[in-house]
């Protein structure tokens, strides 16, 4: 299970490796917890990673509880019989030792028997080796070896099943920290603008003073201050919240808290046709759908190899005699065939026939897997072009309106512009600020769901070591 977190951790390296999102203020000397640290302490910390990975230790096991039992199986019996209308009783002993060899169907079995006789003064006993073979149903084993691959199968679909919920459960970590980064950038946003704007009332307060500045600018700027802190006060909440969803997750039990610092772009530039027809040749998604209809055309056979009679080969080699040793010995051989054939199969048909529908079902069901999951990397592939595409348009407007705002507020120091103007250049600045880290932060989520659904967020050695 440590080597899996390992492995883990170095799939995730390449995403500290950029910055997509550039943080908007100065650094503080407050405790940071980057991404890369976050995935470390939460892989370890929290059960609900071991919880996920736990359910592999019990694949070793379906072998063994599945398949016919090929241990030797002993078995004693011992009786006393009564013959009351003779008035006379008899003990009676066996033991017997079987071995079953399930790959091959083959059974042996040696069974030792001894009775003493109401009647004679000698016990009779006897000793017989018997080698019994199916040769229809379960044909040398054919049967056997069906269930041995479908438990493969099913044993490599479940690893598949379980790193999938390792890799989801991955993936709303990664975007839980995104989510704390964003409410931690806007929430810097909105207390720098507070502040900023708190500076100008100071100032607005000394041309009122001064008989420059009228009463209704002074009312503008303590509303406009108003709506500023209302805001700073639901952006704090937020940024708490989130903050204590982070910190559970790595079971921080410190009394200082960290922030997080700029999380870096999780994938390079996405190429769809490139990507898509590598994500369909080796992808972990769609080798398990492949063994879905392999599991379907083995049940199919298995359930067909069910419909033969039970037809065994039988060889034997016995003696009896007399006493313990089996004195006064007679020796046999013998040879026989044993059939055992049920009158209509009606279940058995019936299960063939469930087996053939379910095979059928499964292959309508990934065709149209398939085009499901073409048309959603397809969508998120224009959403990932769309973010890019916005994030770009932000940064020009930022840098648009900062210059906006200062030139406004110079006009408004001379008297040119109303506070109007200002208050407006204001929260444009505010208003692209918050859009260009929402749209930064989105593309992140997009593109670790895009890594998520290609099977790329947990390497393969994550794989590997689940099958050791």
């Amino acid at each position: 299970m440590k080597s899996i977190l390992k492995s883990t951790f170095s799939s995730l390296l390449f995403i500290s490796m950029s910055t997509a999102v550039s943080p908007v203020f100065s650094k503080t000397n407050q405790a940071t917890l980057s991404l890369k640290e976050f995935i470390q302490q939460a892989t370890k910390n929290d059960t609900t990673f071991e919880t996920i990975l736990i359910d592999q230790l019990t694949l070793k096991h379906r072998r063994v509880t599945l398949l016919p039992d090929s241990n030797v199986i002993m078995d004693v019996k011992y009786q006393h019989n009564f013959y009351l209308n003779q008035n006379s009783d008899e003990a009676e002993a066996t033991l017997s030792l079987n071995k079953l060899f399930p790959y091959n169907g083959t059974q042996l079995s040696l069974s030792y028997n001894k009775a003493a006789s109401g009647f004679t003064t000698t016990d009779s006993s006897s000793l017989q080796f018997l080698i019994t073979q199916p040769i229809a149903q379960n044909a040398f084993g054919k049967g056997t070896q069906l269930q041995d691959q479908i438990i493969g199968i099913e044993n490599d679909i479940s690893r598949y099943q379980i790193v999938e919920a390792y890799e989801d459960y991955l993936a709303s970590l990664t975007t839980a920290y995104y989510n704390w980064y964003t409410a931690y950038e806007n929430l810097k946003v909105g207390q720098s603008s507070y502040k900023s704007n708190k500076k100008l009332m100071d100032q607005i307060r000394d041309r009122q003073r001064q008989k420059i500045a009228l009463a209704i600018d002074v009312n503008k700027m303590q509303l406009l201050l108003i709506g500023k802190k209302e805001n700073v006060i639901v952006l704090k909440e937020v940024y708490d919240n989130y903050s204590n969803l982070i910190f559970k997750a790595i079971r921080h039990k410190g009394v200082t808290p960290f922030i997080p610092i700029p999380p870096g772009r999780p994938a390079e530039d996405v190429q769809f046709e490139a990507d898509y027809n590598k994500f369909t040749q080796s992808s972990r998604t769609y080798r398990t759908l492949n063994l879905l209809e392999q599991q379907g055309t083995m049940q199919v056979k298995k359930a067909a190899d069910d419909l033969l009679p039970s037809t065994n080969l039988l060889l034997g080699y016995q003696l009896e005699g007399k006493e313990w040793g089996i004195q006064n010995q007679e020796r046999s051989y013998f040879a026989g065939i044993s059939v055992r054939w049920p009158i209509g199969r009606s279940i058995d048909k019936a299960k063939q026939s469930i087996a053939k529908i379910e095979h059928k079902k499964t292959m309508l069901s990934n065709q149209n897997k398939y085009e499901e999951l073409r048309t959603n990397l397809k969508n998120i592939y224009l959403q990932i072009q769309r973010e890019q595409k916005l994030i770009a348009l932000a940064k020009k407007k930022i840098k648009l309106s900062e210059s906006i705002l200062k030139d406004e507020a110079k006009n408004y120091s001379f008297g040119k512009v109303t506070l109007n103007d200002y208050i407006a250049a204001v929260n444009r600045v505010d208003e692209n600020r918050f859009s260009f880290t929402d749209h930064s932060v989105q593309l992140n989520k997009l593109l670790v769901e895009w890594l998520r659904l290609t099977d790329q967020l947990v390497n393969e050695s994550v794989l590997e070591s689940n099958n050791k």
